[in-house]
């Protein structure tokens, strides 16, 4: 079933504006058809190539990395270990991300626990402020250290 350029921005979520990029920049599996008029034509295929492409993008793979993993599998059989090793090393990229963002959760439910602790005791106005802190407050003891913290 053909489909339009609208019907695949409708369900790829895509703008009709981001499908013209993508087709410029060589990112479909397949070549986008033409009816005779000029008229853009589709594939369910392609929209489901594009839900991979978006998820490869949104994880950060570089617009040139799946343009380089598009060529290879249009090339067909015979580089399937390139086109692993592409997927590997952002596989690799993606974990690192995670190992960040949880680095970051770690330091956010730290700060909450704090938060939720001076809240309960009634102390919150004992959090460190800084446009609040005094000199002498600035260089500090480990107390201090530990609502500045905060």
């Amino acid at each position: 079933m053909d489909l339009t350029i609208g019907e695949v921005a409708e369900r790829s979520g895509l703008s009709v504006h981001a499908l013209r990029f993508y087709e410029k920049e060589g990112l479909f599996a397949n070549p986008v058809r033409r009816t005779a008029t000029g008229r853009r034509l589709y594939h369910e295929e392609d929209v489901e190539w594009l839900a991979v492409c978006t998820k490869l993008r949104s994880s950060g793979m570089s617009l040139a990395v799946i343009r380089q993993y598009v060529e290879l599998a249009r090339q067909g059989s015979g580089n399937e270990k390139e086109r692993l090793s592409l997927l590997r090393a952002h596989e690799e990229h993606v974990l690192d991300q995670i190992r960040e963002l949880n680095e970051c959760l770690a330091v956010i439910r730290y700060k909450v626990g704090i938060y939720e602790g001076a809240l309960e005791r009634g102390e919150a106005n004992e959090l460190w402020n800084p446009s609040h802190a005094e000199p002498a407050e600035l260089a500090g003891t480990d107390e201090d250290c530990h609502r500045a913290a905060a």
